[in-house]
């Protein structure tokens, strides 16, 4: 490795590190890591400031702050919320039907909304059906973990659940139906396999007393507490019709007309939008999300300038030269990619391995590449609870609903309570992608 490559890989990699250790001082920390990178590369004469913006995928930054957008209009809908209730009454307050119902319930909605507005959604009711059933810290620790888990794999199954996907859609490496068509089965068969060992194996429900007359009044309880919540038809309506703007643009628009994954994005989350105007004009100067926004264009700045010093094709070359088959050097990287994501988190892995992907897939057929990528990332986000921005959150609105069992003891939901669920949810979906990635190699061949 020569002097820059060292240099600029130790940023990006220090960067990762020191936001993931100082989560308060996240955003000052790579921001200031970007504008260290940019003096860096300026002085070594890797590129100037203007190359370095000009690598910044900013049609991903579009789709991801339009969908964010569109995302908050659809829940202030409530359509979510009253979803939560009738998957509640649908289960009959049952503890093992909670498990599965909520487990699949929030996976469809991930594929439609971010990660943190879905458990936004979907938690306040789900926590508070705990509360009147007593649930036991066991039961609580495996059915949240499995509702994380669920978000990540229905985040990984379409083009605009997470953040992955969202990169792979904007770029323009893989199509919409590319995607949803490769990314889909895999994500529903790992997360029916991980709910089934979690059910018939684990059985975290059979610590959870539940009498059929305790079912009866806390579905009684449940109906009085949302006795007054009506679905907002005027914000539902018109996200719906954003939502079938995108979906037309994305699978059916003709190729000629031009319109690229951003547009079309930009274009329905406006006809949602613009329906309440007075609505839209408080969600554009309230919701949206800079955070995230500075946080990733900083990170897309210290990935450029790692690529320039050729750094991620040096890593890719030396994947295709391990002694090992073609399709085991695939392994290898998936195995890395997964690892890599429950150290860094799901953003830098993919913005870096995401360099590597495109080396190997000018070797192997583009596609498993791509999707092996994008599931490999998934995996990684549910082995930490730190490795997914759903996690801290999740372990925020357990601390805040003051949770206890039978007994009165506080029951809490943090590292510890998660990692019995993340490791089985790693090697599951690792194992489901593994064996997708080489049937669809075999089958390119």
């Amino acid at each position: 490795m020569r002097g820059e490559q060292v240099l600029f890989a130790a940023l990006l990699v220090g960067v990762i590190v020191l936001q993931a250790a100082l989560p308060s001082l996240r955003l000052l920390v790579v921001l200031g890591g970007a504008a260290l990178t940019c003096v860096a590369c300026v002085a070594l004469g890797v590129a100037t400031v203007g190359q370095l913006f000009a690598d910044v995928p900013w049609d991903v930054l579009v789709i991801l702050v339009a969908l964010g957008l569109y995302a908050d209009q659809l829940a202030s809908s409530r359509l979510f919320g009253l979803a939560s209730v009738g998957v509640t009454r649908a289960a009959g307050a049952s503890p093992v039907a909670l498990l599965v119902f909520f487990t699949f319930g929030t996976y469809l909605v991930s594929g439609v909304v971010n990660n943190i507005t879905a458990l936004l959604v979907v938690l306040p009711v789900l926590l508070s059906v705990f509360a009147l059933i007593g649930v036991t810290p066991r039961y609580t620790a495996w059915t949240l973990g499995l509702l994380l888990v669920a978000c990540n794999l229905g985040g990984a199954a379409t083009p605009i659940g997470d953040f992955p996907a969202v990169l792979l859609l904007g770029r323009g490496t893989l199509s919409f139906r590319q995607y949803l068509a490769g990314a889909a089965l895999p994500t529903f068969v790992a997360l029916a396999a991980l709910t089934a060992v979690v059910v018939f194996a684990v059985r975290p429900a059979r610590d959870v007393n539940s009498k059929p007359l305790t079912r009866r009044l806390t579905l009684a309880t449940l109906r009085q507490l949302y006795r007054g919540v009506r679905l907002d038809r005027g914000a539902l309506i018109p996200a719906v019709a954003g939502m079938a703007v995108m979906l037309w643009g994305w699978l059916l628009a003709p190729a000629s007309w031009g319109l690229t994954p951003e547009l079309v994005c930009w274009v329905g989350a406006g006809v949602a939008l613009l329906a309440r105007p007075r609505a839209a004009e408080k969600l554009l100067r309230t919701k949206v999300d800079v955070e995230a926004a500075l946080f990733l264009l900083a990170l897309f700045l210290m990935v450029a300038a790692v690529r320039r010093t050729g750094l991620f094709t040096e890593v890719a070359l030396s994947i295709t030269r391990l002694p090992l088959s073609p399709t085991a050097q695939v392994v290898v990287f998936l195995v890395v990619a997964a690892v890599s994501t429950g150290l860094f988190s799901a953003g830098p892995s993919m913005a870096a391995l995401l360099e590597v992907a495109d080396v190997l897939s000018k070797q192997h057929p583009a596609e498993p590449i791509y999707i092996g990528l994008a599931l490999s990332v998934c995996a990684g986000s549910s082995l930490f609870l730190t490795a997914a921005t759903s996690g801290p959150l999740t372990q925020s609105l357990v601390e805040r609903s003051k949770l206890r069992d039978l007994k009165g003891e506080r029951i809490r939901f943090g590292f510890t309570e998660f990692l019995p669920v993340g490791l089985l949810g790693f090697m599951v979906i690792l194992l489901v992608n593994i064996g997708r990635t080489l049937w669809a190699l075999e089958g390119g061949r």
